[in-house]
């Protein structure tokens, strides 16, 4: 297959282009720094424009990751504009390109986040369920989605992956906790009552192959573990894995004060079903918290 990937250079891209080339794909990068894709994503080809597969073979399938990180800074006006721009208008220039191929792209895997639905509170949610509006998280995902949405237009089939907080051995939020918890700080964040919905790395690019290999799959999936956890029960989990204490909670004012809007993202939650993932045929490697995090941590 001939796979053009944005986001390849992040930490789901790179797993994916692993994965990938083992199954000897021909693979692309849409890249703003396309010198480095072949050190960092096995391989794969960078490119710094999307012309320059113009003439070429056609595209079999497009996977688009791109967007810069949601939880690296507070929320200003500066970075919503980089959030959206990241996302939303990237897409769109992806989705219009795929739209001037003769022969254009069979499948376009888009990402999204859990965050599409906002704090749900207790509410229980599947992918039918309502997107929040509350919050520019949530508000943003949809606008993703929606540019997303336009390829069908060109009769691509078109699947949405609502990713959880991705864990991995390397990167993303696993790494950022383990400092703390290993130091004996770790502990719930506000109640610790919040849904803490999560995927572990290796469902996450097997749960995308999947999708790319399933030409009737379509429309939006929920990328999480089927078994949800509260923060608190994540936390406790965390610091068994480590055999570190992990009870020193930070306080909910605290992190609104520290992180405004975006404090959401640890004080929200959503108490998230992935429904139609498993009335896809997907079946997880590692659907619950306690086993996935000691394969994480202790595995070589």
């Amino acid at each position: 297959m001939r796979i053009l990937l944005t986001g390849g250079t992040g930490l789901i891209g790179r797993a994916l282009c692993r994965h990938w080339q083992r199954q000897g794909h021909e693979l692309w990068v849409w890249s703003r720094s396309p010198h480095q894709v072949s050190a960092l994503c096995s391989g794969a080809r960078g490119m710094a424009r999307l012309q320059e597969l113009d003439g070429g073979p056609p595209v079999d399938a497009v996977v688009n990751l791109a967007g810069a990180p949601i939880a690296d800074r507070r929320w200003t006006q500066a970075q919503r504009h980089l959030l959206w721009r990241s996302r939303v208008d990237l897409t769109r220039t992806l989705v219009d390109w795929m739209g001037q191929q003769p022969t254009p792209p069979r499948v376009l895997l888009s990402g999204s986040a859990v965050g599409w639905y906002g704090d749900r509170g207790e509410q229980l949610l599947d992918e039918d369920s309502a997107p929040g509006q509350a919050d520019f998280g949530s508000r943003l995902c949809v606008a993703w989605e929606h540019e997303a949405e336009r390829a069908v237009q060109w009769g691509v089939r078109v699947a949405v992956l609502r990713t959880a907080p991705v864990l991995a051995s390397q990167g993303g939020m696993l790494t950022r906790l383990l400092h703390v918890f290993r130091i004996g700080l770790g502990g719930p964040l506000g109640s610790g009552q919040q849904w803490m919905p999560w995927i572990h790395i290796d469902d996450q690019v097997d749960l995308i192959n999947h999708l790319l290999q399933r030409g009737e799959c379509s429309g939006a999936f929920n990328a999480c573990a089927p078994e949800p956890v509260r923060n608190q029960d994540f936390t406790r989990s965390l610091a068994r894995a480590l055999r570190r204490p992990g009870v020193l909670p930070a306080p909910a004012w605290a992190l609104r004060l520290a992180l405004g809007e975006m404090s959401v993202l640890l004080l929200g939650g959503q108490r998230l079903t992935p429904r139609r993932t498993l009335a896809a045929g997907f079946a997880w490697r590692h659907p619950a918290l306690e086993p996935a995090l000691e394969q994480l941590l202790h595995t070589p």
